[in-house]
Order: structure tokens, then C-alpha cells, then sequence
């Protein structure tokens, strides 16, 4: 693993990500030094003697004389110093992967159960909520990653829906977040973020619908019609409290091409949460809705908020036994559970994905930063560790 980067009181810096100019071939200009009456040279013609000895050689035009010889060419004008960086140069046609296929999309029934370890009389059985809204009316998306990508616009090449931290993009630092708003109820000013998901056949009515074209992700956004979001404790011990600006991603943007090491995402359907894919698109049967159910890291390293893999600061508890990895600490374990009402219909829907990842279902993930405030985040850690529910 790549050595963490970021104490618990760092601050993210943001950069801008501005695309090189390409080299242009510059026309020399002529030496002003040369003597304007000097004979062509022998392969020319002989000069015409009734000619004005200080005019310049036939089809050429005659150069200003108050020209500046460093001045770019005719037709290329000089590139703005002041213009703002450009985003990204969108993906050529040939990189957009086709996606989904049709046997990505399969009955829940036929999904593996979830297996859920016991939890021990000194685990933490507590649950801490929060209300944070569904970002109606996609009051708040873009296309950047702050935690994946930061400083960079469209780094994602994909929308993310958002909750809680009103300041959120690629530029957020940890002073913007903390000084912004928030849509939670309960003042937390995290900020909670997913790819969204579209119905295939709609329209793309945003202000980015280009862009997403472009990037391959078309169809109406479907808004979630419920947002849960949940921390929870640890079957085998307490919990102990977030460090501020905590940065954490669950799941892998590009399993389809990374393989399944970091695809933990789940795809369910309402009524049958014991059941889940992660490589699947569930078809629901009537009256139930799609949930997509995406757990983050429990274990937290006791020393960094972040790292450069955006991973390897915390970790998962063991599967089986719950048990979180030694030289660790078990912190309250987010989970935001989503709920679609869409068609049960192969290939009616499908998530944004990076271009070449073809809206494959294992490519599910969110971020969370740790915007909570230290009362705030008491009040979880007390509630999770007494088995309250709040």
C-alpha cells in the first residue's frame, strides 16, 4: 500500500487541472539584417536591372517593417493567459463501451443471500440516522470526485448525486465544508454522494446532457425515493469516533477493467434485503423497488483522514466474524441504502459509469467526508455503543 497522506487535521488542497497546449510550428521570421539590394542567389534568375534594387523578391509579400518578427503566425491567434482551465477532453466515440447487456439484468430471487455475522455481547448494536433528503429536483450534482479526484472538473466523466454538504465539487476544501450549509436535518454537514442512475429511454434534460452524451451516460435521472443513511456498530467491539474531514469511497468505479477486489456495492430489492448482488441488476417484482445498498469501511487506521489510495486508511471487519483488522480501531460503518421505483424490465435502467466501464452493475460506489462536528459525532458514538436507535 502507498504510505497514508493526510493527518486528521490536514487540509485538502485544491488544484486546477489544466490540458498542455499542443507544439505549434512557428514560421521563422526573415533576418532584418540582411542587405535588401544583395543579387539573388545564382540559381534565381538574374534581376530584372530597371527593378528597384530594395523591393523584395517577386511572389513573396512584402514583410511590415514594424512588425514583431517573434509575433505568432497569420491565423493562429496566441492562447489567452487568463482563460480558466479546461476540463478533461471528452473520450473519442470508440472509448464509450456499450452497456448494460441484457443478462446483467436478473430476478432477485435468484440472488445470493447476504451473510451477517453475530454480534457479540461486547459489540455495538446501536444505530445513529440521519436525514439528509433525496436531492430532489438534482438540486446538487456534477461530474466531479473530491475525494477521488479533487481539483479536477469531471473527473468522474459521470454525475453524482449529493446530500448533506451544500459546497460540494472538485474545488471543496476542508474550510469551504465546514463554513457551507447542509440539507440534513440535524446540522451534520457531511457530504454524501453517488453515481445516479437513469431511465435509458428518457430524456436528459440538464444542463449537462451534452457532456454526459459524450461520456457515453443518456436517459432521464432517476431520482432516489428514499435516501437512508445509517451508521452502525461493530459485532465485536465499541466504536470509537470519526476524525474530522474523515475521507472515505466504497466500491470501485472501474471493477468491470480493476477486477472485483473493491466491488462491494449491493443491488437489492425492497422486501428481499437478505438477498444481494454486485454484479447484477435486480429485477424486482411488483410493488418492490430496486435499493442499492453501499457499506463503507468500519476499521479506521487511528491516524489518517485520508490516503493515496483513498483506501488503505480504513478497512472492511472481517466478513465471518466481524473482527476488525489489527492496528485498528472500529469507527461508526456508514450505510446508505437507495430506493428507485423503476420498470422490472431488462435494460430499462442502468448506472453512470466511466465511459469505458459500460454501466456495468459491479462498478456501484459512493463518497463520504466527515463534516459531522465533534458534538454531533459524540451523540453517534453514544447512541451505537448503548444499542440505542436514533
Amino acid at each position: 500500500m502507498i504510505p497514508a497522506l493526510a493527518l486528521a487535521t490536514a487540509v485538502t488542497q485544491a488544484v486546477g487541472g489544466a490540458a498542455l497546449a499542443q507544439p505549434r510550428t512557428l514560421q521563422a521570421p526573415g533576418d532584418p539584417t540582411a542587405d535588401p539590394t544583395a543579387e539573388p542567389p545564382p540559381a534565381d534568375p538574374p534581376a530584372d536591372p530597371s527593378a528597384d534594387p530594395s523591393a523584395e523578391p517577386p511572389g513573396e509579400p512584402p514583410a511590415d517593417p514594424s512588425a514583431d518578427p517573434s509575433a505568432e503566425p497569420p491565423g493562429e491567434p496566441p492562447a489567452d493567459p487568463s482563460a480558466e482551465p479546461s476540463a478533461p477532453a471528452p473520450p473519442p466515440p470508440s472509448a464509450v463501451k456499450p452497456g448494460p447487456r441484457r443478462d446483467q439484468f436478473v430476478d432477485i430471487r435468484r440472488a445470493p443471500r447476504i451473510q451477517v455475522p453475530r454480534t457479540s455481547r461486547w459489540g455495538s448494536r446501536g444505530v445513529f440516522s440521519v436525514n439528509c433528503g433525496t436531492n430532489e429536483g438534482q438540486a446538487h450534482s456534477n461530474p466531479d470526485n473530491v475525494v477521488a479526484a479533487p481539483g479536477v472538473q469531471n473527473g468522474a466523466h459521470h454525475i453524482h448525486d449529493y446530500v448533506g454538504n451544500l459546497d460540494t465539487d472538485a474545488f471543496s476544501t476542508d474550510e469551504t465544508l465546514a463554513a457551507a450549509g447542509t440539507t440534513c436535518t440535524n446540522g451534520d454537514k457531511s457530504t454524501y454522494f453517488w453515481p445516479v442512475l437513469r431511465l435509458r429511454s428518457g430524456e436528459d434534460d440538464s444542463d449537462r446532457a451534452e457532456q454526459s452524451r459524450l461520456d457515453g451516460n443518456v436517459g432521464s435521472i432517476v431520482e432516489p425515493s428514499s435516501v437512508r443513511l445509517q451508521f452502525l456498530g461493530n459485532p465485536r467491539s465499541k466504536v470509537t469516533a470519526m476524525p474530522p474531514f474523515l475521507r472515505m469511497a466504497t466500491g470501485d468505479a472501474k471493477s468491470a477493467t480493476n477486477g472485483l477486489a473493491n466491488a462491494n456495492a449491493l443491488w437489492s430489492c425492497s422486501g428481499f434485503q437478505n438477498r444481494g448482488f454486485t454484479d447484477k441488476y435486480p429485477l424486482c417484482p411488483r410493488g418492490s423497488q430496486v435499493l442499492r445498498i453501499l457499506n463503507f469501511a468500519g476499521c479506521w487506521d487511528g491516524q489518517n483522514t485520508d490516503s493515496a489510495n483513498h483506501r488503505s486508511h480504513v478497512s472492511f471487519a472481517d466478513k465471518r466474524t466481524g473482527q476488525c483488522p489489527r492496528g485498528t480501531r472500529a469507527i461508526p460503518q456508514l450505510r446508505m441504502t437507495l430506493s428507485y421505483r423503476v420498470p422490472a424490465r431488462a435494460l430499462a435502467f442502468a448506472l453512470d459509469s466511466f465511459p469505458e466501464q459500460g454501466h456495468d452493475p459491479v462498478t456501484d460506489h459512493g463518497d463520504f467526508i466527515n463534516v459531522m462536528g465533534d458534538r454531533l459525532m459524540r451523540q453517534a458514538v453514544a447512541a451505537i455503543n448503548s444499542g440505542r436507535r436514533r
